[in-house]
């Protein structure tokens, strides 16, 4: 038989019977029938691969399928995708997964990699027609003077306009996805993503205007020891300056830029296309308590979390099960106050302003951090306010970051 490649499905049902033939008779390895059978199969396959092939199965129904299988309920998802309501929002398809979502199902459930990227993963994102433009808070984009050639009349439209601006970051897709970036934290809802990408967007322009003033970016730096000399600056007078002139220092760009309406952002943390680390803070709260727990919860994020794709936007308000949340908020209330001087302070046990004070003065931080955290643990959030530093931060900040 003349073997040739296939090019007809009349010749591929001919192959097909010709294997069948060749199988009955069993013929003997290294006998001319045993390779022409060999031959036969490996062209039948490479045919039926190219024209039938066999897509991945669908993340979602491949984590429902072992979920089944291992006798798994949603809260057994819990420790692989973070909260409750996230493991709902992603089997739901209303949230996608990240990178390190699809790291730990592939260690914890045996699901492969390929499986949990998904082709249909790729296809839900493969034109621009899924991003829906006129969700972007264009107008009041163009009221912060973020738009500038909103004036250009080669601008034709919304999309246009949106579209230039996203693209000054790098992160608007070629052709196989929408954003290059993942949003992630308590700060995220699919609601309010448009917006958010703004806003980070608008975070990564303004960092990389103040790169040039930054010092060199050395990750071996980032310990604990380095979070409590953070800490310490907060008992100054200026501390926030101090803090963010310490953290560009060495090498990290500090923003800030108010939330966009209907988001509820603290601050954020990610890396630049470069791997310029970046954090943005909104001042949503002009308090010096949620201005010192933010940026340590975003220092902590920088130093344990940040790959090159994910974006933490956070929400200090949240009560949060997230496995990096919660890394990051303990390593912000230990740089401030190590658990074993807080469970025998007064101010724990007994809280007054005098054992604020004295903490205060003991640790070298200032008493709106410790009048934040009992605030916070009791629930009651009438006491201590003249403690908390209410409108201080801004008042040294903002004129600093206008110049």
């Amino acid at each position: 038989m003349d073997i040739k490649v296939i090019k007809t499905e009349q010749q591929h049902q001919e192959y097909l019977k010709e294997i069948h033939s060749l199988m009955l008779e069993m013929p003997p390895i290294h006998s001319k029938a045993h390779e022409d059978l060999e031959l036969l199969i490996t062209i039948v396959e490479a045919y039926e691969n190219s024209k039938y092939p066999i897509e991945l199965p669908d993340p979602i129904d491949a984590i429902l399928f072992r979920m089944h299988e291992k006798g798994l309920k949603q809260v057994d998802l819990v420790p692989y995708l973070g909260t409750r309501s996230r493991v709902s929002e992603i089997l739901a398809r209303k949230r996608p997964l990240t990178v390190s979502m699809i790291k730990a199902l592939s260690i914890g459930l045996g699901i492969s990699t390929d499986t949990l990227v998904g082709i249909n993963a790729v296809n839900e994102h493969s034109s621009d027609d899924h991003i829906d433009w006129s969700k972007f808070p264009v107008k009041e984009m163009i009221n912060r003077g973020w738009l500038p050639d909103i004036v250009d009349r080669t601008k034709k439209n919304t999309e246009e306009i949106i579209k230039s601006f996203i693209d000054q970051v790098g992160w608007q897709a070629s052709s196989s996805v929408s954003f290059k970036r993942t949003l992630s934290g308590d700060a995220y809802s699919p609601a309010t993503k448009y917006a958010l990408f703004a806003w980070v967007s608008r975070v990564v322009q303004q960092a990389r205007k103040r790169k040039n003033a930054l010092g060199i970016f050395n990750p071996d730096v980032l310990s604990a020891s380095f979070m409590r000399d953070l800490a310490q600056l907060s008992w100054f007078e200026k501390g926030p300056l101090l803090a963010i002139e310490f953290l560009e220092k060495h090498g990290i760009a500090i923003v800030i830029e108010p939330c966009l309406k209907g988001t509820r952002i603290d601050g954020a943390a990610l890396k630049d296309v470069d791997g310029l680390p970046i954090i943005g803070l909104s001042l949503r709260y002009d308090r010096l308590d949620n201005f010192w727990f933010t940026l340590l919860h975003e220092v902590a994020h920088i130093w344990k979390h940040i790959d090159s794709n994910e974006i933490f936007l956070d929400d200090i308000d949240s009560n949060t099960d997230d496995r990096q949340e919660s890394e990051a908020n303990r390593l912000a209330r230990e740089a401030f106050i190590p658990r074993s001087t807080w469970k025998r302070s007064q101010a724990y046990s007994s809280p007054s302003k005098e054992a604020i004070d004295s903490l205060s003065r003991e640790l070298k931080i200032t008493p709106a951090i410790i009048a934040g955290r009992i605030r916070r643990e009791s629930g009651n959030y009438r006491i201590f306010n003249d403690l908390i530093g209410q409108g201080e931060v801004k008042a040294l900040l903002v004129p600093a970051f206008d110049n």
